[in-house]
This record gives structure tokens, sequence and C-alpha cells, in this order.
């Protein structure tokens, strides 16, 4: 096997092992008991299958004291139990032998499962003495915060942790790219026992949200945001009312939006809400993605049917598209990614209709007029930015009869965005003091401004007098600084959000088939 695998190799839905539903658990990391017993009550209330005790974040911990109360009967969740040593990622810096003793203690106060990991975990076997209660599974877990070993290597660790007489089989690693998760995919859809195959940190994050699709025995989200006990772990809430995890299966298509960042976008929300409202056997990710081509490659199963493309990958996406819609090719930038039945990739672009027409009523309704002429016609139009964004919105804003300039940190990039689409070129620079009319339009397609740089704007206050209007493609925040200061100098403000919703309504047509709502 590569070190890469497509997940096109998996084990197609149909032919897929039979397998429980995948759990989803909820990790207490309070440090009082007390406190531990009020988060597994709350994560019952989300709708968590089950609470993982986290013994060795508990301060002042005393065994006997404290795990009768924890697991006394009736309990409103299953109990996980773990006491992870700081050797393996958790805080417990004592002895073996006092962690094996709690472990044990809380096997015969009722604990549904108990945690060890691989490297004691025929130490612990043998302290126990065949003494574990039947209704209590071993879970043998082995943890890599660095990297995500080659698909030889995890079967041989899948091997090895079976061999210990584990119940359920638990692999954490950690994504340096997120192909790395293809392999911990394969390793799940082809197990034949219980397994939990989970990777670590944002490149990971598919891992915790898809795994029901591939097997997995359960997934973690954390009670809230702050209470994670591993890096980029959902919230419970979002992996249920957003991703609807409890509706993914082997059949769920699977969509997303390739980015890098890709964290803050609202996409995920808006589109799996969509197919929810449909009733479509789908769910929608974020991928955080490094090398599209490479990524487009590894996850080339049909399941995998359809992207949204986003900063930095959409110039890219024009050449790693099999078929390129002819606009999208003459704006020289794809945000749409469809996989046809036969595997070609067709690329399409919505974001100049979305952000051209949320302009064009933004103008429209502080003139109160309905006339079929655009009132970009004639208008000077300055596009920041010369990516993908800013190829589309220059194309749209020439389409609709406006006169385009292209501003640029990078003044080469600027003049050859300028010369595609006959117009002048400058730099942010010069763009400070230019004001060749009145009534200009104003487009920012630039990450500038964008949270967590919400301090940031591409143009100064004094700047923004020149212009009539003013549009910002960052929705988060909604207000932007560039926004804010253009509404206090007087200029019609157009929110990033509006061409947010009207692209992705032009995105689940393509991904559905389905008119936008």
């Amino acid at each position: 096997m590569a070190a890469v695998m497509s997940v096109s190799a998996v084990v197609p839905p149909a032919a897929a092992v039979a397998r429980a539903r995948t759990l989803l658990c909820v990790p207490a990391t309070a440090r009082a008991p007390r406190e531990m017993a009020a988060e597994v009550a709350a994560a019952a209330a989300l709708g968590a299958d089950l609470a993982e005790l986290r013994l060795d974040r508990l301060a002042g911990f005393a065994p006997r004291r404290d795990l009768p109360a924890l697991l006394a009967k009736p309990r409103t969740l299953p109990a996980l139990v773990t006491y992870r040593p700081k050797w393996e990622g958790g805080e417990y810096e004592g002895d073996d032998e006092p962690r094996f003793e709690a472990l044990q203690l809380a096997m015969e106060l009722g604990a549904e499962y108990v945690d060890i990991e691989l490297k004691v975990a025929d130490k612990f076997i043998k302290f126990m003495s065949g003494k574990k209660p039947e209704n209590c599974k071993l879970i043998v877990s082995s943890h890599n915060y660095d990297n995500t070993p080659s698909a030889e290597e995890l079967a041989s660790l899948l091997a090895q942790i079976q061999a210990t007489g584990a119940d359920i089989v638990k692999i954490a690693t950690t994504a340096t790219e997120i192909v790395d998760v293809s392999r911990m995919f394969q390793i799940l859809v082809h197990c034949q026992v219980p397994i939990i195959g989970l990777v670590m940190n944002d490149r990971g994050f598919i891992s915790r949200v898809l795994c029901p699709k591939f097997g997995g025995y359960l997934t973690f989200g954390s009670l809230e945001k702050g209470k994670e006990s591993a890096p980029s772990q959902p919230t419970a809430a979002d992996l249920i009312n957003v991703y609807n995890i409890r509706q993914i299966g082997p059949d769920t298509k699977v969509f997303g939006i390739i980015g890098n960042p890709v964290g803050h976008s609202k996409s995920p929300i808006l589109h799996n809400e969509a197919f929810r409202s449909v009733g479509l056997n789908a769910v929608y990710v974020p991928f955080l993605v490094d090398d599209l081509a490479k990524f487009l490659s590894t996850y080339s199963s049909p399941d995998f049917a359809g992207f949204s493309c986003t900063i930095p990958h959409k110039e890219a996406a024009v050449r790693c598209c099999d078929e390129v819609d002819p606009i999208a090719r003459d704006i020289g930038a794809v945000n749409t990614i469809i996989r046809k039945p036969d595997g070609k990739l067709v690329g399409y672009n919505t974001d100049y209709v979305g952000a051209i027409s949320a302009i064009e009523d933004g103008i429209r309704a502080t003139q109160q007029t309905h006339s079929t002429v655009s009132p970009l016609a004639g208008r000077l139009f300055v596009v920041i930015g010369a990516g993908g964004a800013g190829k589309a919105l220059a194309y749209g804003a020439k389409e609709k009869g406006a006169r385009v300039v292209i501003a640029n940190r990078t003044f080469a990039r600027a003049q050859e965005l300028g010369n595609l689409i006959g117009g002048p070129a400058l730099t942010l620079t010069e763009l400070e003091n230019y004001h060749p009319e009145e009534g200009m339009i104003l487009a920012n397609t630039t990450a500038i401004g964008m949270h967590p740089n919400v301090n940031e704007t591409p143009l100064s206050k004094q700047a923004l007098k020149s212009y009539a209007v003013v549009f910002d493609a960052v929705y988060t925040p909604k207000e932007t600084r560039l926004l804010r200061e253009a509404a206090e100098c007087g200029a019609t403000v157009v929110s990033g959000l509006e061409m947010f919703i009207r692209q992705a309504m032009g995105q689940f047509e393509h991904f559905t088939g389905m008119p936008g709502c």
C-alpha cells in the first residue's frame, strides 16, 4: 500500500460490515467530582450516549472516596473511565499500580467501559487476574501526537492492540495534512472488531464527523468550547445539531468546503440545514487543505460528491478539474466542484453572480428603483484583490458594464488581472490617493479584516470618503472595520454575508439538482 491511499479504495458502503450506530461520547473534564457529575448530567441532557470520566483531570482524586459517587446508580449515562498518564497525553504522573487499582475499582463499581493504554495493557490485564466483569468492555488505546503512520503501520498497530484481548480498539493519531485521515478511514472500514479511530488537530477534524460513515464505534464531542479533551474536538451540540451525526451512515454523501483557513466558515451550518430541509442523506464538512490536487485524488470516491472552494484554492481548482464551466474558465477561478458519477470533476463559479447581485440590490435599495439596467453600468468599480474572488468580481462587474480597476498588494498580480479584463492596475499604496471621480464603487475580495484580525482594513477611512458604495467579501464578522468606517463616511455598504448566501444557493443547486431556497 502507498503511504497515501485513495478513499476510493474503501469497501463500498453496501459491502461494509453491518455495525451498530456510532456512539457519541462527551468527556467530563472538571477538576472536582461534584462538578464532573454535573457535566455528565449536562451531557445526558445534550443527547450523548455515554460520558468519559477523565479521572486524571480531578484535583486531589481519591478513588475509594470519589468513584462510588461518580459511578452511583442509577446513572444518567453509561461511563467510560479513563485515567490517562502524562506520557500518553493525560495529567496523571504517579506509578502504574495506584492507577490500575482505581481502574479496577471502577470496573467493580459498574463502569461500562475502561480505557487502558497499549503500552501497559498486558501489565494491566495481568494485574486484574481475570477479574474483569463481563458487562465492562476494555478499550485498549494508542495515541500518536506527532503524525499518522503509514497504512501498513496502522494495520500492524491494530493487530497488536487486538492481540492484547481488547474488547474495543482505539487508535488516535495526528494529521500533518488532511490526506492522513484517509488512512484512518481505511482502517475503520476494514476492521472486523469494534474500533475507535480518530485523527487529531484541525486537519483531522473530518475523522470526528465522518467516523459513522466508515464504521467507527464512537466519537467524542466536548460539552462546550473550552472543555475539549483532545485537539480540535468539536462540541457535542455541533455534532448533533450542525452535522446531524445521528443520520450519518455508510450511504451518506459527503460535501464540504475546501480552504485554508476554513474553521471560520459558516458554510457547514447553511448547507447542512439545507440538506436537512430537503431530506437529503448528505453531510457538509470543513476540509482544511494544503494541497488541492493531492486532496482531490485521495478523496476520489463517488461518495465525496461535491466541494465548495475558497481561499487560497479557487485558481488551482481550475487546473484540477476535468471540465470547467465556460464562465468559470473566463474568470479563471472555480468555487464549486462537482464529482460526476463517472468520477470526472466539473468546476463552476457562483461567486460572481452572488456578489454582483448583492451589490446591485444594495444600490437599488437606496435608489428605490427597479430599472432593468444594472446600476453598475458606466460606474468606476475598484476591486481590491487579484485572487479567485477578485477575478469573479472583476468579471461580473465588467459584464454589467462597469469600468473596472484592480488594486492589489502585489502590483504584478494586479496588472495581470487588469490586462485580462482591460482595466488599469494599482498597488494598495496608490489606491490610498486614487480619486479620479465621484460615485465610485469599492469591492474588497481579500481576507483583510477577517476574524480574528478584525482591526485590519485594506483602505484607510480617509480614502473611503471617495466611494459611494463599499462591498466587503469578508462575512466574519458581518460588519467589518471596512464596512463600519465606510458607513460612517456616508457610503452605501453591502455585507459579504449577502454574497455568501447567494453563492451558496448556487452551489446547493449544483450539489443537489434542486433549486436554491
